[in-house]
């Protein structure tokens, strides 16, 4: 009798576990590989469709908050990658870490299209207008007083021209001097006070996360649809449609052609997270080329991992791995990109 009371209490159990390990989410993500998408799908130069054959792709990671069952699937799985939150987001929520991701893609966007233009020999202004804040540190003596989406102006009643005139300043300042910040909040300019604290990198600086916040205008109309994309990494993609639309539309020559990289106003192709899960997205599309960011491994990586692999060397692991004939091609400029396709139609 007593082996057959056991079995519901069993089953009940086993029903609870199988419950949580599908429904219940755990403090990790999980990096997938995500989708390729054409580009004539969020963007749109001078009010024309770009009918030309082939297609530019810009490649997405998939991330997920995970539960038991894909922690597992993860370990069993290639380019699956398990990542705890505060890696991924660090330690915002998944609402700010969306937020986050969304000035990434402005900013990039506008850099896109300050590159592209200007690159095809088009008139574009870009006015720099500070920086958006999208992390305070817990020892920043910020913390509480500024928030993601503030915008920071002005430090010590100093303007600057970029992010990184902004950043090089406060680190030059000494460790404990007092620091003023005029930021805007909600359309409202306001100041506050703090001190110089010391990074997680070693250097001087008032903790807080940020990125450009720019505007551009141009008399060519270029018009994106991202929502629910976030991120910096299609910037260098961007770029390259924008300027073969206006200076040499037949450009791709029909190919599929894909990549992965942020631009900057000086037209450099930036590093990113998750190259290799962009190239099985884009092997899976038909890319015959995949352009990935070719910089050198900053000495701040190698301290946190002495394996650490250049953009362009861990996308060639990958295309390996798949035993894909897709081209991986070295980038460090939007110029070396193009250049690239018009010496190899």
């Amino acid at each position: 009798m007593k082996k057959k009371t056991r079995w519901p209490l069993y089953l009940i159990i086993g029903l609870i576990i199988t419950f949580i390990a599908f429904t219940v989410p755990l403090p990790y993500y999980i990096e997938v590989p995500g989708t390729s998408e054409d580009i004539r799908k969020v963007l749109q130069v001078n009010n024309q469709p770009d009918q030309e054959e082939g297609s530019y792709q810009f490649v997405t990671v998939g991330v997920k908050h995970a539960r038991v069952v894909d922690l597992f699937y993860a370990w069993l799985t290639p380019f699956t990658d398990i990542h705890s939150a505060k890696e991924m987001t660090g330690g915002s929520s998944d609402a700010e870490f969306m937020r986050i991701n969304q000035f990434y893609m402005e900013t990039s966007q506008n850099m896109a299209k300050y590159q592209g233009l200007k690159t095809a020999g088009k008139e574009i202004e870009l006015k720099y207008l500070g920086v958006y804040v999208l992390t305070v540190t817990d020892n920043s003596t910020f913390k509480g007083v500024l928030h993601i989406a503030d915008t920071v102006t002005a430090v010590n009643d100093k303007t600057f021209e970029s992010s990184k005139e902004m950043v090089d300043y406060v680190n030059s300042q000494t460790l404990g001097d007092k620091v003023k910040v005029t930021y805007q909040e909600d359309g409202k300019v306001k100041t506050a006070e703090g001190k110089i604290i010391t990074l997680e990198n070693g250097k001087n600086g008032i903790g807080i996360g940020l990125i450009d916040r720019t505007e551009v205008s141009s008399d060519v109309p270029i018009k994106f649809s991202t929502a629910g994309i976030g991120g910096p990494s299609a910037g260098m993609m961007f770029s390259l449609s924008i300027y073969t639309q206006i200076a040499d539309p037949t450009l791709r020559n029909g190919r599929i052609i894909a990549g992965t990289g942020s631009i900057d106003r000086d037209g450099n192709v930036g590093d990113i997270g998750g190259i290799d899960k962009k190239v099985v997205a884009a092997a899976k599309k038909g890319a015959t080329v995949f352009f990935a960011p070719n910089n050198p491994v900053t000495e701040e990586a190698k301290k946190a991992n002495p394996n650490a692999k250049s953009n362009y060397d861990t996308a060639v692991e990958a295309a390996q791995m798949i035993k894909t004939d897709m081209k991986i091609v070295p980038v460090k400029t939007l110029q070396d990109a193009i250049d690239y396709l018009k010496n190899n139609p």
